[in-house]
């Protein structure tokens, strides 16, 4: 099952883009993809919570009851009616893996951690599918990453790696897209991989009897039509499951929470000279089994530039 967050294209919320909102003004509809059209579990007779997040808080029997819905009398909506958004429009939490591949740690020639290292991107950096990512005022080192994310299903702690699977609401597609010269400032990594717009995700949720094993995926990033990285998730250090048994050994994990797996290698950084993304750039990432994320590259507005 794929599961989307979206609006109705042309309407006020489609319209008005709140940047830094992670999401547009106007609540997200949740809805499921069946062919080139989605079910709208807003429709009253669904029966269901209408937004992504609600959807997962209500518990494990909600997306079951959600995957009923399309084959009932649900509204159903053309796929070019509506506009996607993130999956998870304002995840409560994004955390991310650092050098999680080894071909990864091999080209900027760092040291192969001992154990998993997290960093936060805020979660007001998210965007969906189609937005612009934006080249900011302060620096040109614009990079990209693409990475399998998983989304949290239900509150957890003290999750046992060979329990993993059972807290995953699914899968999606992350571009944890980083202004380099601020990233390498601070060993926390926050400020520059959370500028605003640098956390395309999406387009879908697609639910874990769909991807299968997630530790068997191509993952591959585009700049324009050149490929930059092509990868596999079979060379994660730390597997999907060790991951959430780390992260939930110190703390709660919440629905919606959004955990961002690692890049292979192909990064800009890694050239000499390094290549970074510029205005009129579209780059483009595609894991097997989970879809693919498209965004164009555009210099942040004139109107936010400081003199």
């Amino acid at each position: 099952m794929r599961l989307v967050s979206f609006h109705l294209r042309g309407s006020a919320a489609d319209t008005h883009v709140d940047v830094g909102s992670g999401a547009r003004s106007a609540p997200a509809r949740a809805g499921i993809v069946v062919g080139d059209e989605v079910v709208d579990l807003t429709d009253p007779q669904v029966g269901l919570p209408g937004r992504m997040i609600d959807l997962l808080e209500a518990g494990s029997a909600a997306p079951e009851r959600a995957g009923r819905a399309a084959s009932t009398g649900a509204v159903r909506l053309a796929l070019d009616e509506v506009r996607l958004l993130a999956p998870v429009p304002r995840p409560p939490v994004v955390l991310a893996i650092a050098l999680n591949y080894a071909d990864h740690i091999a080209e900027l020639d760092r040291k192969r951690p001992e154990v998993p290292t997290f960093f936060t991107k805020l979660p007001t950096c998210i965007v969906g599918p189609g937005d612009p990512v934006e080249v900011p005022v302060v620096s040109d080192t614009l990079d990209y990453e693409g990475e399998l994310a998983i989304v949290i299903g239900r509150r957890c702690r003290h999750v046992a790696a060979s329990a993993a699977p059972e807290v995953v609401a699914g899968f999606t597609i992350l571009d944890d897209v980083s202004v380099r010269e601020w990233q390498w400032r601070a060993p926390t990594f926050t400020i520059g991989k959370s500028f605003d717009t640098h956390g395309p995700m999406g387009p879908f949720l697609v639910t874990p009897d769909e991807v299968g094993d997630p530790h068997r995926l191509q993952v591959r990033t585009w700049v324009n039509d050149e490929l930059r990285q092509d990868g596999n998730s079979a060379d994660m250090l730390f597997s999907c499951w060790e991951q959430i048994e780390h992260l939930s050994t110190a703390c709660t994990l919440e629905p919606g929470d959004v955990i961002s797996t690692g890049t292979p290698a192909g990064v800009g950084a890694s050239f000499d000279p390094p290549r970074w993304m510029r205005a009129g750039d579209t780059v483009r990432v595609a894991i097997e089994g989970v879809g693919e994320l498209s965004n164009p590259v555009v210099d942040e507005p004139a109107g936010e530039r400081r003199s």
